[in-house]
């Protein structure tokens, strides 16, 4: 029998010490393998060869915001969905809708790692997500 690849988690934040943070928290709490990203446009690149669970990307980025990344992985993969994380205040009734059906919700920074886990779980393409690793010295 023969088992599919496993699912990833794709971490999309020009912020270096925040995708690094958020980047090895996840690895070490989730089964899933993390891939995490500085610029959307290397994200796309390597989209394809990901099998992406999940799209995590921060909205203020150079270049391409967090919305437009949305859009192009629907455009690429209309299945999978996206968490939007934002640092500043976020009306996403302000902005047009089209392209945007994998984006699943906001979320606001700071946030505590469980809370983004918690939503990764819930939104998670496919019927498994990823498990959650157990260990004692978990924050």
């Amino acid at each position: 029998m023969e088992t599919s690849p496993v699912q990833s988690i794709v971490i999309v934040d020009d912020e270096k010490a925040f995708t690094d943070m958020i980047g090895r928290l996840l690895e070490d709490h989730f089964t899933a393998p993390v891939h995490a990203f500085l610029r959307p446009a290397d994200a796309l690149r390597d989209f394809p060869s990901l099998r992406a669970g999940i799209v995590v990307t921060d909205y203020y980025m150079p270049v391409m915001n967090g919305l437009d990344l949305i859009r192009a992985v629907y455009s690429i993969s209309p299945d999978t969905p996206s968490i939007l994380i934002t640092g500043h205040t976020f009306n996403l009734e302000e902005h047009p809708r089209d392209g945007l059906k994998n984006l699943r919700t906001v979320l606001a920074k700071p946030f505590h790692w469980r809370q983004l886990a918690a939503l990764i779980e819930r939104h998670w393409h496919g019927d498994r997500p990823p498990g959650l690793r157990s260990s004692p010295a978990s924050p």
